[in-house]
């Protein structure tokens, strides 16, 4: 039999493994012995498995090899194949990176054009202030030149006027995307970086708003271009997408005439909608190019009775430029230039409709992130609960935001209708008869509604509220503000078809919300959840029957110091069952943002305004991050939206317009309350007082906990160079220890945390002051605090053993040793607060 003899260095295909070293020797296996071996470890690579043995054992020509040549011939396969792998994955990142340094390179160059041109115009600006004597006779011959116009012959009804109309589209999209037609400024607070989605900027001087981005993507241009050109799946404010006209250009390219409609944010302005020409060609150097823009005429598309409820809005040249790199991926240029004429809308709501800001937030941003998101769930790098698969949960994420959207604008040609408003009601009430929830995977599992489904819808200005500590905390406390018998009428009505008056079948709810997360966005600017909420029923007979609700809900914007268009909760009722196919008839709150913030202008934060934990209750983490991350909320505004539904019988109407009339109203006065307590401004009971007056800031509290801990035990919190200045607050919050104060009453409750503390409770700093000491230790914790309480006041500090501690959604934290010390005042004498230290803290 002829024997194979394996040469001393590996191909890189790795089939000819035939010779190992065993006790100095070199082992030689014959072709059909390394054939035999691949197969059993192609079968069972897994080292310990019993089925490998099995297969060994019933290979007759692996029996005169030892047990042990065998285990070492797998080592070094499994070995070989760990350094192909790490190889594979170390040329990718190298493409990668290679790929972001090109685009480094194009942006820079394109800001050294800007740069020039900025100063030839400056030296152009200062020749004229020395030449003004001559400046008539130049105005003059400028005018002869203005005089004679040259308009390109255009005509948009005949194939060659839009091949025209396309070709200068592509030309000045081009100029936008890697030129310096427009002046593009960096995005406040979206510096780029390692792990920045991408390189965002937006219009300084321009006509119209605009946003630009780039960025590399591991997908290629055709789907790239194939997943933008369907705005609906990735623009949440696209309500339609209708493609007209399609023919070819002539040039490999195609041309189309395409007519969007896109949803108003808020219920006190209309809807915009585009008629506008796309054109995709392919250029020289094999990139491909998706450009688009507004066709003139207000009355060009469809029919006037399909845009009757809608605003002709313009877009001007824009689109996506996608250029196929070495080895796989993609750089991808992403343009977005409109005027939304915003003369048709409430002063008050114009930043809105003036912003660059917004316009990337909502657009631009959201397009990146949404390609980076399907190449993630393309390549198996994100994985979701529940067993549920990424374009599953995507879709309800999607369907949840239409049917909110949906409910917020009220299209008629949706079926929706305005009952009794005679233009000063607060709270409008829609009602739609023929609603039909469905999924578009199944529309045999439709509930048609006897009556319909009515919506009761307002907006309101909120002045001085953080939008995203409001959606937080709307999230995390649902019973501030929810009536738990509504939820059930709702969820009762979508799961069985019955139809019954809140109130008639009374359920306790038990103030247990449980929060579980199914999914969410590659920057976590987007949560997917099921919310469930124990309930228990007060009539006798079904004293022993679960009411439980459950909820599907995406919650957007509640991270402070990320840049987002607006903060979103939205909700359904969903069955336990949780099918794919489920009806939603969502609800849920908007706020948005109308100001530009003072910070976006500013180089830098203060440590002491990021932090400034304790008197202002802004909530969020203390990461310093660049310029316009951590917003001021002093003399800003925001515009509140809430829309809820409530399917209907029809002889029920009135009765549950009324119950959505007075729910919503309720809703709001809860809404007020608790911003009223997140504003700086403000107090509320609910989430409970800031500090007094007399209370430290929290940089002289962060002084006060360091100090009191070396006075008491004799041993520095922070290192000796973190002392200094500002840096003590910083540190205490980045320390890894989770540290806590409480207040001296006779129920403590908690008053400051750091962000281990904060992650540790999962909780935030406005729920934190709800949270009282005894409710986070078990019954052994709660002994030996109060066991060791009055050595802890006697002589200022005790250790607690190790031991279980709870966070606020159950989960049990284990900590390896806890300290706690009196915390004093300047004075030494008076003590403020107890602080704990929680070591080594983990989730069990």
């Amino acid at each position: 039999m002829a024997m194979a003899v394996a040469q001393h260095r590996e191909s890189s295909s790795g089939s000819s493994i035939n010779k190992h070293l065993d006790a100095g020797k070199y082992v030689r296996y014959t072709a059909e012995q390394v054939e035999a071996l691949e197969r059993v470890y192609a079968e069972c690579p897994k080292p310990s498995s019993l089925r490998r043995q099995q297969l060994i054992r019933e290979c007759p020509i692996l029996s005169n090899i030892e047990p042990k040549q065998i285990k070492v011939w797998f080592q070094n396969r499994r070995c070989r194949e760990k350094q192909r792998k790490e190889a594979s994955r170390l040329q990718t990142v190298n493409r990668k990176l290679t790929a972001m340094n090109k685009l480094l390179m194009e942006e820079n160059d394109r800001l050294q054009k800007q740069v020039s041109q900025l100063v030839c115009e400056n030296g152009y600006m200062r020749q004229q202030l020395h030449t003004v004597n001559a400046s008539a006779a130049t105005d003059a011959s400028c005018d002869s030149v203005v005089t004679t116009p040259q308009h390109s012959l255009r005509d948009a009804n005949n194939p060659a006027g839009l091949l025209s109309i396309a070709e200068e589209t592509l030309a000045e999209f081009l100029s936008k995307a890697t030129g310096t037609a427009v002046d593009w400024v960096q995005m406040p607070g979206m510096k780029p970086g390692p792990d920045s989605v991408g390189i965002f900027a937006i219009s300084q001087s321009c006509s119209g708003v605009a946003a630009r981005a780039c960025g590399l993507v591991s997908l290629e241009p055709t789907k790239i271009a194939e997943i933008l050109k369907d705005r609906p799946s990735w623009f949440r404010d696209c309500r339609n997408l209708e493609v007209f006209t399609m023919f070819p250009a002539g040039n490999g390219g195609t041309i189309e005439l395409v007519y969007t409609q896109t949803y108003a944010p808020t219920t006190l302005a209309p809807a915009r909608d585009f008629w506008t020409l796309r054109y995709t060609t392919t250029l020289e150097n094999g990139s491909l190019v998706v450009c688009e823009r507004s066709l003139s005429g207000s009355g060009a598309g469809p029919s006037a009775a399909a845009a009757a409820q809608f605003v002709r809005a313009e877009m001007l040249p824009s689109g996506y430029l996608i250029r196929p790199c070495e080895g796989g991926g993609s750089i991808i240029h992403i343009v977005d230039h409109m005027n939304l004429e915003a003369w048709s809308v409430p002063e008050v709501l114009r930043p809105l409709y003036e912003s660059s800001k917004v316009i990337a937030q909502k657009m631009t941003i959201a397009a990146l992130r949404y390609i980076r998101q399907i190449a993630q769930e393309t390549s198996g790098e994100v994985v979701y609960g529940l067993g549920r698969q990424p374009a599953v949960l995507r879709t309800f994420s999607q369907r949840l935001s239409r049917g909110f959207n949906d409910a917020i604008n009220g299209f008629n040609d949706d079926g929706w209708s305005i009952m009794n408003c005679d233009g000063a009601e607060d709270v409008i009430i829609a009602i739609n008869s023929s609603k039909n929830l469905s999924s578009s995977s199944n529309p045999a599992n439709a509930l048609s509604f006897l009556g319909g489904v009515l919506c009761a819808k307002a907006s309101m200005l909120l002045q001085n509220v953080p939008p995203a500590v409001l959606v937080r905390f709307l999230r995390e406390h649902r019973s501030e503000w929810a009536d738990f018998n509504v939820d059930a009428y709702s969820a009762a009505s979508l799961k069985a078809g019955t139809y019954s008056y809140p109130g008639m079948r009374p359920t306790r709810f038990t103030g247990s919300q449980i929060i579980m997360p199914l999914g969410h966005t590659i920057e976590h600017e987007e949560l997917l959840e099921v919310i469930r909420l124990e309930g228990h029923s007060l009539a006798q007979e079904d004293a022993f029957l679960s009411r439980d609700i459950h909820l599907l809900q995406i919650c957007s914007g509640i991270d402070e110091n990320a840049v987002g268009a607006c903060s979103e909760l939205v909700f359904a009722p969903i069955d336990e069952m949780f099918p794919d196919d489920a009806p939603l008839l969502p609800s849920g709150f908007r706020i948005i943002p109308l100001d530009s913030k003072p910070s976006d202008t500013q180089d830098s934060l203060t440590t002491n305004r990021t932090l400034d934990l304790t008197s202002s209750l802004e909530v969020g983490t203390a990461t310093n991050h660049a310029a316009g991350d951590a917003p001021s909320c002093q003399n800003s505004r925001s515009v509140l939206t809430i829309a809820l539904q409530f399917p209907f019988d029809s002889n029920l109407q009135d009765n549950v317009a009324a119950m959505a009339r007075q729910y919503v109203r309720s809703v709001i006065a809860s809404v007020q309350r608790v911003a009223m307590a997140i504003s700086p401004s403000g107090l509320s009971p609910t989430v409970g007082p800031k500090l007094s007056p007399g209370s430290p800031e929290a940089l002289t509290l962060a002084h006060w906990i360091c100090q009191s801990y070396s006075y008491h035990l004799g041993a520095e919190l922070l290192r000796a160079e973190s002392l200094g200045g500002d840096a003590v607050l910083k540190n205490l919050w980045q320390h890894q220890d989770a540290i806590l104060c409480c207040s001296l009453k006779s129920l403590p409750v908690f008053i400051f945390a750091n962000q281990a503390g904060l992650d540790m409770l999962e909780t935030t700093l406005v729920a934190l002051q709800d949270i009282t000491l005894d409710k986070i230790f078990d019954e052994s914790g709660r002994k030996a605090l109060c066991s060791d309480f009055a050595k802890l006041m006697q002589q200022g500090f005790a250790y607690l053993p190790a031991g279980i501690c709870m966070s606020t959604m159950g989960r049990n934290v284990s900590y390896e040793q806890a300290v706690a010390w009196k915390v004093l005042a300047a004075d030494e004498s008076t003590v403020h607060c107890l602080a704990f230290s929680f070591v080594n803290w983990s989730f069990v």
